[in-house]
């Protein structure tokens, strides 16, 4: 670990794609630890509108990244980066293009115009899994810019994550198993996942800050096994719900994705997250905690936090 530059409470830190889950979440750990000075910008309105809504108090800026504005202006004077921006989800390959390379390159050229010293990058597991979409291949692409950027930085990867706020993965799954007698689950289920609570996330991210790595990657990994029937069924349990959890064939299951795609231009779930959900993988587990000399939370005790917290729990992102 080597330190670029003294992060204090005022410190100026820009954190593109601030609307998003991550960002959210990130911005409420920020403020709890008595961060001010932050300027959070997202393209997406009715997200940039909710974070500015919670936070009268820190600077929101609703701006696409892979465009020029003056959005690029907020980067002067900045002591840090926390790039969050990502296209998760997505029928085509353009929008993964434009949000997860366009803008990094626009963020970095203008990082290096305003000699920004340290950028936190978030990108994902994917890069070490067997998934080939838009969406890994343009991580990919998103992780190279960083690295060969010429600023120092560190890269973090996180897994599957879940928590306040989330519109896709598991809190779309909380809330449709919500509303429905019977829910859905691909064959059999067991297909093993290493869920990361974005909590945990959030407080690796503010440590990173401090500890500054030098330019090295970090495979940040849910400390808890667990197949993918046995989370729907945690979830019903937190939730106190009678829902009905039905094995269906992956065929089915994939033609049912399929006609939904049709009447929905952004999906909570595609055919292509079906194939990475019955790819069989382990992540590497490193002792991030110990690492980043934090306390890790139980996959029960962040359950309820997510989803039984009287502040945030009743918000969800917007598609």
């Amino acid at each position: 670990m080597s330190s670029f530059v003294e992060i204090s409470k005022d410190s100026k830190i820009v954190i593109p794609g601030a609307a998003g889950l991550v960002g959210q979440n990130l911005i409420v750990f920020l403020l709890k630890a008595g961060y001010k000075n932050l300027i959070a910008i997202d393209k997406h309105k009715n997200n940039t509108k909710m974070l500015a809504d919670l936070h009268s108090d820190i600077t929101v800026i609703e701006a696409d990244l892979a465009e020029d504005g003056e959005w690029q202006t907020s980067l002067k004077d900045a002591d840090m980066i926390i790039m969050l921006q990502a296209q998760i989800g997505g029928l085509t390959i353009e929008p993964f293009i434009l949000n997860n390379v366009t803008s990094t390159e626009k963020v970095i050229h203008s990082a290096k115009k305003y000699n920004v010293p340290y950028i936190v990058h978030i990108s994902s597991s994917v890069l070490e899994s067997e998934a080939d979409d838009f969406y890994t291949q343009t991580k990919e692409e998103q992780e190279n810019l960083i690295i060969n950027s010429g600023i120092p930085h560190c890269i973090l990867r996180p897994t599957l994550m879940f928590g306040w706020f989330d519109r896709k993965h598991l809190g779309w799954l909380s809330r449709f198993m919500a509303k429905v007698p019977v829910f859905p689950i691909p064959s059999h289920g067991r297909f093993m996942r290493q869920p990361l609570y974005v909590g945990d996330f959030c407080n690796i991210i503010i440590s990173a800050m401090f500890k500054q790595p030098d330019n090295e990657i970090f495979n940040i990994t849910g400390r808890e096994k667990i197949d993918y029937v046995d989370i729907i069924k945690a979830i019903k349990k937190t939730l106190g719900l009678r829902t009905w959890i039905m094995h269906i064939p992956y065929s089915l299951f994939w033609i049912l994705l399929k006609i939904y795609a049709i009447v929905d231009r952004d999906p909570p779930f595609t055919t292509s997250q079906l194939k990475a959900l019955i790819i069989h993988e382990e992540f590497e587990l490193i002792p991030w905690w110990d690492i980043f000399e934090i306390q890790s939370t139980s996959l029960d005790r962040a359950l309820k936090e997510t989803y039984l917290d009287d502040t945030y729990s009743k918000y969800v992102l917007h598609f």
